[in-house]
């Protein structure tokens, strides 16, 4: 089954793009939530209209996530949490990171984050997506309080 996403979805891709799903998954899931539309002819017709129109657009924000991504490369984030030796107790998880970048001025919401769960002090990196052509490695620090 063809499906044309009206918004990003996790794991399979992103706004306006032409998938091919499982026919229960597009039927009960994608299409009821609102996630997509059949790709009929016509609303491959309509969607090749509207992203040539938005081809222009979309070079500008291309170009503010890259400046957006050079800004964060140069943060030096550092979490701090509680630790006994190096073992954390609890976690930092993407949730963490995301706070740690607004307290740096730098606000990127936290579902376009990609870490796992890390449990040790240590130097570590965290995945970013700032656009769908402009994904970045954040290197951050989780040190022990003191």
């Amino acid at each position: 089954m063809e499906l044309i996403l009206k918004q990003d979805v996790q794991n399979l891709g992103f706004k306006d793009d032409v998938v091919t799903v499982k026919n229960g998954y597009g039927r009960n899931y994608l299409i009821p939530q609102g996630f997509a539309v059949l790709a009929t002819p016509s609303a491959k017709k309509v969607l090749a209209e509207n992203l040539k129109q938005r081809a222009f657009k979309e070079a500008k924000i291309v170009d503010d996530a890259k400046k957006l991504a050079e800004a964060l490369k140069a943060l030096e984030i550092k979490i701090s949490a509680k630790a006994g030796g190096e073992k954390l107790f609890g976690s930092i998880t993407n949730i963490d990171i995301a706070a740690a970048l607004e307290a740096a001025g730098q606000p990127i919401d936290r579902k376009f984050i990609t870490s796992g769960v890390v449990k040790r002090t240590g130097k570590y990196a965290a995945s970013v997506r700032l656009h769908r052509e402009v994904v970045i490695e954040l290197p951050y620090e989780i040190v022990a309080e003191k």
